[in-house]
This record gives structure tokens, C-alpha cells and sequence, in this order.
């Protein structure tokens, strides 16, 4: 089941003198974060009306309504973000990160299940699935057409067909 709330980020410290927070950005990058109207805060969703927000040095500066003062945003230090993902339309081939972690990972060919999906590594010119069999091994999966062949949400699971010798 995809969660209605994706973490976007942390706020890691303060900047100046009228509440304006420094966010580490956990996703895309820091201009994406600073795309919002609403950001919410902590477990309990609580929701942030974003005032003013911009970029520097790959990090978000967001000033938020009601926030006014150093001590109101140094109380925020800490605070987990989250994006509410009906906020975002996302292209066709793409997918939040989130909603892959766990599914399982099966041969294309064959169905033979290879493990579960750990995490993704953005490594440039193309990701990573980083794949984990029932004994615990660890899988490298490049994400690229011919090896990734079909992501199905509804059965929970990415099939591929890997390359001669992926996994020697």
C-alpha cells in the first residue's frame, strides 16, 4: 500500500533572524522541495503553510507561515518533513523511491523471485536496484530498459531479465 505521505526532508538549523529554516533535502533536489505550498511536519503530518522558500548551496531555505522568529523556527530544528503525494503528478515512468522499497523482484522468463528491492542508488547516469535474495546476498540491478522490464504496483513487484552475467 503506498503511503499518502512521502518524507521530503529535515530541518537542520536556522537561518537569519526571521524564522527562515534550513532543510536538508531528501529527495530530488532542493528545488523540488521549495515546489510546495504545504509541507507537513512530523509523524502527525501537522500541516506547514510555506510562505517564502529558495535554494542555496543545495539546501532549502523555507519560511513558514507563523514562524517569525528564531526561536519558533530553533524549535522546528530536527523536524522531519513530509509531502503529501497527491501534490505531485509524476510522469508515467516515474516512481517514488518509497513506493518500490520491499516490492519483490522476479524473473521476467522464468518467475523465479531473485529477493526483495533494498533501496536505490542514484548513481548518475542511470540507478541502481540494490536487491536483496532470502539468504541475504546483495543483487545490483542497473536500472535500464533492457534489464528492468515491468514495475507492477498491483501485484507488488518489478520484473527484470538480467543481462548474461549480471549476477556472477
Amino acid at each position: 500500500m503506498k503511503k499518502q505521505y512521502l518524507e521530503i526532508g529535515k530541518i537542520v538549523n536556522i537561518h537569519g533572524l526571521n524564522g527562515t529554516v534550513k532543510v536538508m533535502p531528501w529527495c530530488d533536489s532542493a528545488e523540488f522541495l521549495c515546489g510546495f505550498e504545504t509541507l507537513y511536519r512530523g509523524k502527525e503530518h501537522i500541516p506547514m503553510t510555506v510562505m517564502r522558500a529558495s535554494v542555496q548551496k543545495n539546501m532549502a531555505l523555507i519560511q513558514f507561515a507563523g514562524i517569525d522568529t528564531p526561536e519558533a523556527a530553533n524549535a522546528l530544528r530536527n523536524s522531519i518533513l513530509y509531502m503529501n503525494r497527491d501534490d505531485v503528478e509524476l510522469d508515467s515512468d516515474t516512481f517514488f523511491i518509497q513506493d518500490l522499497i520491499g516490492m519483490r523482484v522476479i524473473d521476467a522468463d522464468s518467475r523465479a523471485e531473485y529477493g526483495r528491492l533494498k533501496d536505490v542508488l542514484q548513481t548518475g547516469a542511470n540507478d541502481v536496484y540494490e536487491v536483496e535474495t532470502a539468504e541475504g546476498k546483495q543483487l545490483l540491478v542497473p536500472v535500464i530498459p533492457q534489464v528492468v522490464l515491468h514495475i507492477d504496483f498491483e501485484n507488488e513487484c518489478i520484473e527484470i531479465r538480467p543481462l548474461e552475467g549480471l549476477f556472477d
